[in-house]
């Protein structure tokens, strides 16, 4: 995948949300300032707001998650969207309809904003393209994750959250553990974590399940988890990527956690206020110990209610609000 996207338009203003890299900091910090202003609604008590009044939001999840979807959704109609699921598995794309002729079908209908979800990398990008070769200036796409490239709105809500709870970026030093390799919330972090001023990238995880390109990433490889976590502020977990992986890159589960599943032992290797965060679904017993998951450290549930308010922000901003 190219490393620019067309998100930026001439005026400066973002018009998709398709990959973090190529963001200037000032945009990350106005979608996170704003997000801050969402979430104080619910201090107030206020159920919606009219900033998406008249508008079509179209989800799109050619590939399946309960939670971005859901949180998609609740974030739209909190700004008084109409908002259409699709049921890929059941619509026109199974009866062999091609992705483009399915959003110039949705166009039709008068959408005004497309969540896209799929399998393959680049999905997002491809639609984008295409609107604009269309002349469909006025109708945004918001990746929400494709294969292995990206999942912008993801490595946002983990940036509200460490910004919530460590309020300074500039003097962490973060660690991601995991199965980097299949993980486009790895891709996205890495990149939010650089335009924002971090001290330290931390990526931890066996060979087997390192890219090869991170060498020009700006990070610090371990393989040894306790050398890794060592002293970081921050801890962000991944899933093991089992529906990406060919080929067996793992002796197995058993031996994973040994290796790099976080438990109480190597969290307190960390700084006794480190938090510990997970993009979810947990495997529990594979990458982290319930105890750990459950305990006073873990941050996992107040990323998804940040996630509200994060993805509220960007579909305001996309749609000039």
């Amino acid at each position: 995948m190219p490393d620019f996207h067309p998100q930026i338009n001439a005026d400066g203003k973002l018009t998709h949300l398709l990959s973090i890299t190529g963001l200037p900091r000032e945009i990350l910090l106005k979608i996170l300032d704003t997000a801050s202003s969402f979430l104080g609604l619910a201090d107030r008590e206020v159920k919606k707001v009219p900033l998406l009044r008249g508008k079509s939001v179209f989800n799109l999840f050619f590939e399946n998650s309960t939670r971005t979807r859901t949180t998609f959704e609740i974030a739209a109609k909190r700004l008084s969207a109409d908002v259409i699921n699709l049921d890929i598995n059941r619509s026109s794309a199974s009866k062999g309809e091609t992705l483009l002729d399915t959003i110039d079908n949705l166009c039709a209908m008068h959408a005004n904003m497309f969540v896209v979800r799929h399998a393959e990398s680049g999905a997002a990008c491809l639609i984008a393209e295409h609107l604009r070769r269309m002349g469909h200036d006025d109708i945004h796409v918001v990746n929400a994750g494709d294969g292995r490239h990206a999942h912008p709105t993801q490595a946002l809500l983990d940036m509200y959250t460490i910004r919530h709870f460590k309020k300074d970026f500039a003097p962490l030093a973060v660690a991601v553990v995991g199965d980097i390799l299949h993980s486009r919330v790895a891709r996205s972090n890495i990149a939010a974590l650089t335009a924002l001023g971090v001290r330290e990238i931390r990526i931890i995880g066996p060979k087997t399940l390192l890219p090869p390109e991170l060498p020009r990433m700006n990070v610090r490889v371990h393989h040894d988890m306790r050398e890794g976590l060592r002293d970081c502020d921050v801890v962000i977990m991944l899933r093991l990527q089992n529906e990406r992986m060919n080929g067996a890159l793992l002796p197995s589960a058993r031996e994973y956690f040994k290796c790099y599943g976080l438990t109480p032992e190597k969290l307190a290797l960390a700084k006794p206020d480190a938090i510990v965060m997970h993009p979810g679904p947990m495997n529990r017993g594979v990458e982290i110990d319930s105890f750990v998951a459950d305990g006073p450290q873990a941050v996992i549930l107040d990323q998804v209610t940040f996630g509200i308010a994060v993805r509220m922000a960007v579909l305001s901003i996309l749609a000039g609000n």
